[in-house]
């Protein structure tokens, strides 16, 4: 359910005109009379240095496309009620969806907390666009048709896609997701794979791709996910921490602080963690502090407030803030008619997952820089609502994260724009509300996050000039 916030700020009006006056085309464009996003290998990469980096070489000539279909006939005198399930549960929605489900099913399971599962998210999800841009390069330049568009009386499960053949991307994308995911939790790589393999072979069953675009599919997944694992393996997240926690007046004063070494991470829109980099907070002994201070001390709690802040404590906190913004995603794109769109679904989640993991290193960068003492810590009679989360005060990281999240998707999908925010702006202000974090905390994070976002906004709108 939509949770809309307990009141609007002057300052959230900035936030919902950036969004208002962006561009929408970057958003939803369902498929078209000439196919599914028939433009789509020309789309820019992440990893890749274009869609054309691995082109494949030509199909199947005409005899051995025959043979293929014969295959195809074959094997549709197999399948049985399960199968079909199974068939549709795969093709019902773009890979990048299904997987997205998966790999949010892993990252729970692993109980990873937001800096971690965000990087593995955001890993994927741009291997996973940057396969489809590639697959619908080789697909527009070699026109392969769909084995029921060559022979009429092959009897298909499921509708056959618009969009040429040769490679098959339920194959492509299976491969990447895979190789990323195998690497990311390695305990459950042979899980992953026989998913991979299960998602290809539902391909054949359902009569809609050759063993021959599955196999190349398989290929190109392949070259993709080698580009992007190099990628992830030089992005400094395996570098450990060697900092101390610095001593001092006015300084965070805990003890095994939270992923310090997360401020380091190579960015994906950013040209580096600190770009965006607030100004200092305000002393701990400044006016401007002591004023916070009051101002938290004499917030009038409520029921409602403290049951919005413990939800986005709780429910949708460090451990599930990934997960709430990226089931958003899905949503959005069920509603706007592209979540069977395999390169759009891509793009959306490639958007959204590199935004909010460099909403999370710029946020740690700012954590780690500064050290800002938490309010429980400067005034001990102060008492959360919860305990505080064992980081650095300044800036909130819900801030960062969810607003830059609502700020993304609210570019994507404008008519949405206003509940978007509003959850946005909530996420925020709950940490005031708790009493875990300085309003001023929360702004920096909201400017944080609008810097983040205005990267990702200013990407998806030149991948449409470019169209």
């Amino acid at each position: 359910m939509i949770r809309f916030a307990a009141k609007r700020r002057a300052a959230g009006a900035a936030f919902l005109l950036m969004a208002a006056l962006a561009p929408a085309g970057a958003g939803a464009q369902p498929a078209t009379s000439q196919g599914i996003a028939p433009d789509a290998g020309r789309w820019r990469t992440w990893v890749l240095a274009s869609g054309s980096q691995f082109r494949l070489p030509a199909p199947p000539d005409a005899d051995a496309t025959r043979a293929e279909i014969e295959q195809l006939r074959a094997m549709a005198g197999t399948v049985d009620a399960e199968t079909r399930e199974r068939i549709l549960w795969w093709d019902s929605v773009a890979p990048s969806y299904r997987w997205n489900a998966i790999a949010l099913e892993a990252s729970l399971r692993a109980g990873l907390n937001a800096n971690v599962a965000s990087r593995h998210l955001a890993a994927l999800h741009t291997a996973l666009a940057d396969a489809m841009v590639a697959a619908w390069d080789s697909k527009h330049a070699h026109g392969r048709a769909r084995p029921a568009v060559l022979d009429p009386t092959l009897a298909t499960v499921v509708p056959t896609p618009q969009s040429p053949s040769w490679p098959d991307e339920h194959a492509a994308a299976g491969a990447v997701a895979a190789a990323m995911l195998g690497a990311s939790f390695p305990q459950r790589a042979a899980e992953f794979e026989r998913l991979a393999e299960e998602a290809s072979r539902m391909r054949l069953l359902a009569g809609v791709a050759f063993p021959s675009d599955v196999a190349a599919g398989t290929a190109l997944g392949r070259q993709v996910a080698a580009a992007a694992l190099e990628r992830a393996r030089n992005d400094r997240s395996a570098l450990p921490w060697t900092g101390s926690v610095p001593t001092g007046p006015g300084l965070w004063n805990g003890t095994n602080p939270i992923m310090p070494q997360a401020a380091t991470w190579r960015p994906w829109l950013l040209a580096s963690p600190d770009e965006f980099r607030p100004p200092p907070p305000a002393a701990h002994d400044s006016p401007e502090r002591q004023a916070e201070l009051a101002q938290l001390r004499a917030f009038p709690r409520t029921p409602k407030t403290n049951a919005d802040a413990l939800f986005w404590e709780v429910a949708v906190g460090g451990l599930r803030n990934y997960e709430y913004w990226s089931n958003h995603t899905s949503r959005l794109l069920l509603e706007n008619g592209l979540a069977a769109d395999p390169p759009r679904a891509a793009r959306t989640y490639a958007l959204l997952h590199a935004a909010h993991y460099d909403a999370g290193v710029a946020c740690w960068d700012a954590k780690y820089a500064y050290w800002a003492i938490r309010p429980f810590q400067l005034d001990p009679e102060l008492r959360p609502i919860f305990a505080t989360p064992n980081h650095p005060s300044y800036p909130a990281a819900h801030a960062c994260y969810s607003m830059t999240a609502a700020l993304v998707l609210s570019h994507l999908f404008p008519r949405d724009a206003a509940s978007l925010l509003a959850l946005g702006r909530e996420s925020g202000e709950s940490r005031i509300w708790a009493g875990i974090h300085y309003p001023s905390d929360v702004a920096a994070g909201q400017r944080l996050a609008q810097q983040v976002a205005g990267r990702a906004i200013e990407r998806a709108q030149a991948d449409v000039a470019t169209r």
